[in-house]
């Protein structure tokens, strides 16, 4: 009998190439096809809990789930009850710093409007983008003092204080930026600076909040304060208007440009299609592999300060087998404690069989501290995003092997 061979390679991550999609395409055909010619070309074979994971921006082109900035002019109208004579002035609240994920979408805006109010948090958005770089104002400006401000400061204040810095990566000025665009789209515009969400309402009643994370709590704040009128992104476009994409469940939330005058918004039925593409691999395999779509990663960039998660969630939908929470021990603790007066192979099984013998729910115990208790859709979703890349690599699917096994596993 021979003797059982141990694995030397743990969870194994490949970005899978495809051919480029668009609107129309059978997608779960698709991706089926390239993930089994992928297993054939490189000699692997599948495992019941492997995972494919579908970037959500190839899920909505083929959908075909976009809007335009007009799509977007007529139901912010239709929400706010514009008819250009009533009701034209809305605030505009906590927006992200962003030329692809904000900027086509506030030329929508500001076509259905007389008068935008654009309040900006500072001194960065809500997932990091800065405005200015903090610590060269630490000793010239009263922090206390500008927080205080009824009502926030405007523009003129802001320029005397801070001139005209723009982003650390785009090299954009986001208040002039923004600015040009909504007076290019031919409305008004004032721009207002402060974290409190209800200083707007020194301005206007009618606000259309564009935080993400932080949406729900801001309405709630808003309309206990008097707002006669609040809506979020993900309230706009939610069915189709003139036959344009939607979403349901997130609006205009995640969206990305894509053209000057068109966007893309977040999948849709993404819970059919993740649940159909598993079926089919189920068919060709007779192995459970799991499927996910995802979006942004759920991490932050060190040098920026930038939060990833620009997206509603990490993940639109997943598959039942990724639900819960990592179930994981730290390794370094068993060495460092239980077998700390172990060495070399013993202490190598002794971790082994440990691991293997665990207790099913680790939650509140020492063993686990240390250990990421982040969703596994979160995690998966994190991992797929950082090795398919948001560029040219040309890889929207990604296979994950090994994820759910550990160090007692062969």
């Amino acid at each position: 009998m021979g003797t059982k061979k141990t694995r030397t390679v743990g969870t194994v991550v490949r970005g899978i190439r495809t051919p480029i999609i668009k609107r129309g395409d059978k997608l779960d055909d698709i991706v089926l096809d390239c993930v089994l010619n992928c297993a054939k070309n490189e000699g692997f074979e599948f495992s019941d809990k492997d995972i494919v994971g579908i970037t959500e921006a190839v899920v909505a082109r083929a959908q075909g789930n976009y809007v335009t900035i007009d799509d977007v002019a007529a139901d912010v109208k239709e929400k706010f009850d514009i008819d250009n004579e009533k009701n034209e002035e809305i605030g505009v609240i906590f927006p992200i710093l962003s030329r692809n994920r904000f900027a086509v979408g506030l030329k929508g805006i500001a076509l259905a409007v007389k008068k935008i109010y654009l309040m900006l948090s500072y001194p960065s958005d809500e997932v990091g983008n800065q405005l200015f770089d903090i610590d060269s104002f630490e000793d010239t400006v009263d922090w206390h003092e500008l927080q205080v401000i009824k009502g926030g400061f405007g523009e003129k204040k802001y320029r005397e204080l801070f001139g005209y810095p723009t982003h650390l990566f785009t090299g954009v000025d986001y208040v002039e930026y923004y600015k040009t665009l909504i007076e290019e789209s031919g409305a008004q515009v004032e721009i207002i600076f402060s974290n409190n969400c209800c200083d707007i309402l020194n301005y206007t009643k009618n606000i259309l909040t564009c935080d993400i994370h932080t949406r729900k709590s801001t309405k709630r704040k808003l309309l206990a304060k008097g707002a006669e009128k609040v809506f979020n992104l993900e309230d706009i476009c939610t069915k189709p208007i003139n036959g344009s994409g939607y979403n349901e469940s997130f609006g205009l939330l995640g969206f990305n440009r894509a053209t000057e005058n068109t966007l893309k918004l977040f999948p849709r039925d993404c819970r059919d299609f993740v649940n159909s593409l598993a079926a089919k691999f189920k068919a060709a395999t007779n192995k459970q592999i799991e499927v996910l779509i995802f979006g942004d990663g759920a991490f932050k960039d060190p040098q920026g300060k930038i939060w990833e998660l620009a997206d509603p969630v990490v993940s639109p939908a997943y598959t039942e087998g990724l639900d819960g929470v990592p179930n994981e021990i730290k390794i370094k603790y068993l060495a460092d404690n239980q077998f700390s007066d172990l060495k070399g192979e013993e202490l190598d099984k002794a971790i082994k069989e440990y691991v293997k013998n665990k207790e099913t729910d680790l939650k509140a115990s020492m063993l686990s501290q240390g250990t990421t208790p982040r969703r596994i859709p979160d995690l998966l979703g994190s991992l797929c995003d950082l090795s398919s890349g948001s560029g040219d690599k040309g890889t929207p699917v990604v296979l994950i092997q090994g994820y759910f096994d550990n160090i007692s596993s062969y």
